[in-house]
């Protein structure tokens, strides 16, 4: 098993439902056990700000499922949901990022782990601070050493 860090967000339609319905079912998945879930945070636009503010959540997990099996299963759930990807940092029904995996380093076409720029982003880093504090300092800590 792995524990990983999923960080969500919505600004279309229902956000606070969406969300729920996402981490639905995240914890429904048979190869997921959700550990803990964060409050939802309201927060500015980030990179395109000329849309309405997002609801922000992260949740806690751990899996038996691999880093792009998990990606697979974030990106199937955010279509269920009604997620079309339209333009890059635009207005979304359900975003679901991989976080982190473990502490694992990964870069891939698909997926890079950890997220690299979740150290940056308070609606990322705020509600993993909440459900896993070492998490979020971890993901801090190794930004600074890698621009040091």
């Amino acid at each position: 098993m792995a524990r990983a860090v999923l960080a969500l967000g919505a600004n279309m339609g229902d956000p606070a439902r969406q969300l729920d319905l996402a981490i639905a079912k995240i914890a429904a998945h048979p190869q997921i056990s959700l550990l803990k879930q964060s409050a939802v945070i309201v927060t500015p636009p980030w990179g395109k700000t000329d849309q309405a503010e997002f609801h922000n959540a992260a949740v806690l997990i751990d899996t038996s499922l691999e880093p792009l099996e998990l990606l697979d299963f974030c990106l199937a759930t955010e279509a269920e949901i009604g997620r079309v990807r339209l333009e890059r940092w635009g207005p979304r029904v359900i975003d679901i990022d991989v976080i982190t995996y473990d502490e694992m380093a990964l870069e891939t076409e698909r997926l890079t782990l950890p997220h690299p720029y979740a150290h940056e982003r308070e609606f990322v880093l705020t509600p993993v601070q909440e459900i896993a504090p070492d998490v979020a300092d971890w993901l801090v800590n190794r930004a600074a050493r890698k621009s040091s």
